[in-house]
């Protein structure tokens, strides 16, 4: 991933000057939206702040793989925090695999194979500030690798409880009163449907992919006539999920999936980040 050109982080001495500031995805109304009961780490705290602030520039390309950031000394200055606070932004972007901090050689950016990439605050990250073209098609290529086969699942297995969590949230996206009101319904019910698979490496799996879905979700949702078309394709997975119809059910989610990502291809372009 190379370094953006001409972007306001020059660098100095052969490490980035990173200072605290606005990121321009945020400015584009893109980045840090409420994500449905997202997973993402606070901002709130002044250590979170820095995180996030070192992160998108990472994950953006601005900072690229193999970059040595400034030491400890420099980056508390220019970001005017504590070295404390800083230790603990550093702590959380190791955590997420994008940097590594070894003695004497100092903090690197690592390749992005060994970022975490199901990690909730990258995917939010990559949404808010990557092109989405390739972000949307590797989340469409999972779900419906795992979204059809879990509906089968729910149609066999699922109990009265689980059967009825799945037909609330749908019952509650069809009184959304618009496309964003919809979303954490939305979410709800394909995550209950995972749930109600009763397998349990797929219930985590939807938990891990929850910010992507919720990012989608918001997007999909919103473009003209999508919730129309949208919620017959819904209701087909739920009829088929309580009618215990597991091929069915398993044929209505790919359908459902369908639909979502051209209406996804669709209204790329109207939502591509500002660089």
């Amino acid at each position: 991933m190379a370094a953006a050109s001409g972007h306001a982080d020059a660098t100095m001495a052969g490490a980035p000057v990173l200072r605290r500031g606005r990121h321009p995805a945020e400015a584009a109304g893109i980045a840090d939206q409420p994500q449905g009961g997202s997973k993402t780490f606070s901002r709130r705290s002044l250590h979170g702040q820095i995180a996030y602030d070192i992160g998108t520039r990472i994950v953006r390309g601005d900072i690229p793989p193999g970059t040595v950031l400034p030491n400890e000394s420099d980056l508390s200055t220019q970001f005017s925090v504590s070295r404390t606070a800083l230790r603990e932004a550093i702590k959380v972007l190791a955590a997420k695999g994008l940097v590594e901090s070894r003695p004497k050689t100092g903090t690197r950016v690592r390749p992005r194979g060994e970022w975490n990439m199901l990690d909730p605050d990258l995917l939010a990250w990559q949404f808010a500030t990557q092109p989405m073209e390739q972000l949307a098609k590797d989340l469409f290529e999972i779900r419906q690798i795992i979204e059809p086969a879990a509906a089968a699942m729910a149609a066999d297995r699922a109990d009265e409880d689980q059967r009825k969590a799945i037909s609330r949230a749908f019952a509650d996206m069809e009184t959304a009163p618009d496309g964003d009101a919809s979303v954490e319904p939305d979410l709800r019910f394909h995550q209950s449907i995972l749930v109600a698979s009763n397998n349990e490496f797929l219930q985590p799996l939807g938990a891990l992919i929850e910010t992507a879905m919720a990012s989608s979700f918001r997007i999909t949702n919103n473009a003209p006539g999508a919730l129309q078309v949208s919620l017959p394709l819904h209701r087909a997975v739920r009829d088929a999920i309580l009618a215990h119809e597991p091929e069915t059910a398993r044929q209505s989610m790919r359908i459902l999936l369908e639909d979502a990502a051209q209406d996804m291809r669709r209204v790329l372009p109207q939502i591509k980040p500002k660089s």
